[in-house]
């Protein structure tokens, strides 16, 4: 049986609600996430089958390609559902050696957006994030280019990916920051610190990498007997966990295939029980 999306909700921003469990578009590119996916065809019918049960909330970035995730997001949903929220990044260069290299100049990130704009057929981002904080510029730069395109309507929410709580907290001075996408996962748990802070302020925590490729290190045996006991897959069981470890949590597990997204989505009708939970809490 195929199932839909039944995670509970979140308000982005305080006003813009979205479900909990999202879809990251980062996979639907080639390999090493640069150039056209094989069958561009398939990458389609994967966005049309996010919406079609029920997710709202598609995560992508300029980098993604780079331009292709964007572009196919564009070409196959818009105009887009009046609930569907599109968030994207901007901030990080690729070249063909599959390189990820920050740029965080404010007259980079205004053209990057303007780029983004355009791909996504859209005059206004749902949720534009800065991808990373770039070395070479200072980030106050960066977050107040974000709030000035905020400012023109060309951005509806502001977000950050990759931060400390010491950036969170800078970046708050300057404009209302709606999420914070930071690498978080069952395995992983090196931004708890980030985490604890987005939950004081209501502000969303999309985990990315929230599957950790299948590898969830240490906890792999735990992973694997919850998901024994409640015949599910570690993957699903490590969805769960994301959705019921925070009342802010936004996962948006990424995939190329229709049958792995309907699985991911069937994670939203998986609960956990305490044991459970402590478990994998440990």
């Amino acid at each position: 049986m195929v199932l839909n999306n039944a995670s509970d909700t979140f308000d982005i921003g305080g006003e813009t609600t979205v479900h909990r469990l999202g879809f990251g578009a980062m996979r639907l590119t080639g390999e090493n996430i640069i150039g056209e996916p094989d069958d561009v065809a398939n990458a389609k019918r994967v966005l049309h089958e996010s919406i079609a049960r029920g997710v709202d909330l598609i995560d992508t970035a300029d980098s993604y390609g780079p331009a292709v995730s964007e572009r196919l997001i564009g070409e196959a949903l818009a105009p887009y559902p009046e609930d569907l929220v599109v968030a994207t990044k901007g901030g990080l260069l690729r070249n063909k050696q599959g390189d990820w290299k920050p740029n965080g100049d404010p007259d980079y990130l205004r053209n990057a957006l303007l780029g983004s704009l355009d791909r996504l057929r859209t005059d206004s981002i749902d949720l534009y994030q800065f991808h990373r904080p770039d070395p070479d510029t200072p980030f106050e730069d960066s977050v107040h280019a974000l709030a000035e395109m905020k400012d023109d309507g060309l951005i509806q929410h502001v977000g950050l990916s990759n931060v400390s709580v010491e950036q969170l907290d800078e970046a708050r001075d300057i404009v209302e920051i709606a999420t914070v996408q930071n690498r978080y996962n069952v395995g992983d748990r090196d931004s708890e610190a980030v985490l604890d802070a987005c939950e004081d302020a209501h502000i969303g925590f999309i985990p990315w990498f929230p599957l950790g490729a299948g590898d969830f290190e240490a906890k792999e045996g735990d992973v694997n007997a919850v998901a024994a006991k409640h015949d599910a897959t570690p993957q699903q069981v490590a969805l769960a966990w994301l959705l019921q470890r925070s009342d802010v949590m936004l996962p948006i597990p990424g995939t190329s295939s229709v049958s792995h997204l309907r699985d991911n989505v069937a994670a939203s009708h998986l609960t956990l029980d305490e044991e459970d939970m402590a478990r994998l809490d440990e």
